[in-house]
């Protein structure tokens, strides 16, 4: 396998994870498709001609160039034909079909739960996130979430205080830009006891298509969601709905509008009713019993999204 052909597809505009596996359905692997004939390659649905000519005219020599400079840097590229590529994400129709990683994923990463919220989390969430996460890395599961400010940095930091506790945190950035600025310490430490992860190529600025797609690679990597805190609107909501339509576990902490409507919509509360009056405490919880629901949760497909090129 040639991580350069990869890498050179990657690089085309719109063609994301869909496009990506109907080639390799169509031609075998990526490397054959780069030799397929024009006419063949036009009849892969959404497969332009504008596609094919940015796809010839990209240098592999430039590519392998490039490869060999992440390697240097401590930089991996995964791809769906890699085993430690995580199985969760694999079979999602619209997994990426790269990962770029700074750290190292792990076998256990496959048990993972995410713990998502809004950045301007009341103090009381925090330290809830912080809770979930620690108690739940203590018992073996990997925390994910995705870097920002608020109840996704408590998540990490939360792990992070579990003996040999491990999180993954997903950029909407490339991994050579980190954001938000204020959390490259953070990051640091992630990398250490677990991985940074993005589709995105490391020089990659954050957009906000780019935040936004992040969460399906979120909901992806986990067994299980939780929403502690959230706004009407927040971001966090799209994360459940991506692990709703994936087929994931959802829970959600009430006491919020957002993470109300999670409730009213389905959602696993995860306190005891008549306890809602107060912030959640850690006897509120079976973490035994919350963790074997988590772990014994099955990953199913999700339906494909909008495609995105990997390198804008």
């Amino acid at each position: 396998m040639s991580k350069t052909h990869w890498l050179a597809l990657a690089a085309v505009p719109g063609v994301g994870g869909v496009t990506f596996r109907r080639l390799v359905e169509r031609f075998g692997s990526v490397e054959a498709a780069f030799d397929a004939p024009e006419d063949e390659l036009l009849q892969v649905p959404r497969f332009t001609q504008d596609m094919i000519e940015r796809m010839r005219a990209i240098s592999l020599d430039a590519l392998d160039e490039e490869w060999l400079s992440l390697s240097q840097e401590g930089l991996d590229v995964l791809t769906w034909e890699e085993e430690a590529y995580p199985a969760n994400l694999r079979d999602l129709r619209d997994a990426p079909p790269l990962l770029f990683v700074r750290g190292s994923l792990a076998q256990e990463d496959a048990l993972a739960v995410a713990i998502v919220g809004t950045r301007q989390p009341a103090p009381a969430s925090v330290e809830i996130a912080e809770m979930l996460a620690s108690e739940l890395a203590g018992r073996g599961l990997t925390i994910v979430s995705g870097l920002a400010l608020g109840i996704d940095s408590a998540a990490h930091r939360g792990a992070l205080t579990a003996a040999g506790g491990r999180t993954l945190a997903v950029l909407g950035s490339g991994l050579r830009c980190i954001h938000p600025r204020e959390n490259a310490e953070l990051a640091e430490e992630i990398a250490g006891r677990g991985a940074l992860l993005s589709e995105c190529h490391p020089n990659t600025p954050p957009k906000g298509q780019l935040l936004m797609a992040r969460d399906r690679i979120v909901a992806g990597l986990s067994r299980a969601v939780i929403v502690v805190e959230a706004g009407a609107k927040s971001g966090s909501l799209d994360t459940a709905a991506r692990a709703q339509r994936q087929g994931r576990l959802v829970f959600a902490v009430p006491g919020s509008p957002g993470t109300e409507a999670l409730l009213a919509g389905g959602a696993e509360r995860l306190d005891r009713p008549h306890r809602s009056q107060r912030p959640v405490r850690s006897d509120d919880i079976d973490w035994d019993a919350l963790s074997r629901r988590i772990e014994a949760a099955p990953a199913a497909p999700a339906l494909p999204e909008k495609q995105l090129s990997l390198w804008d």
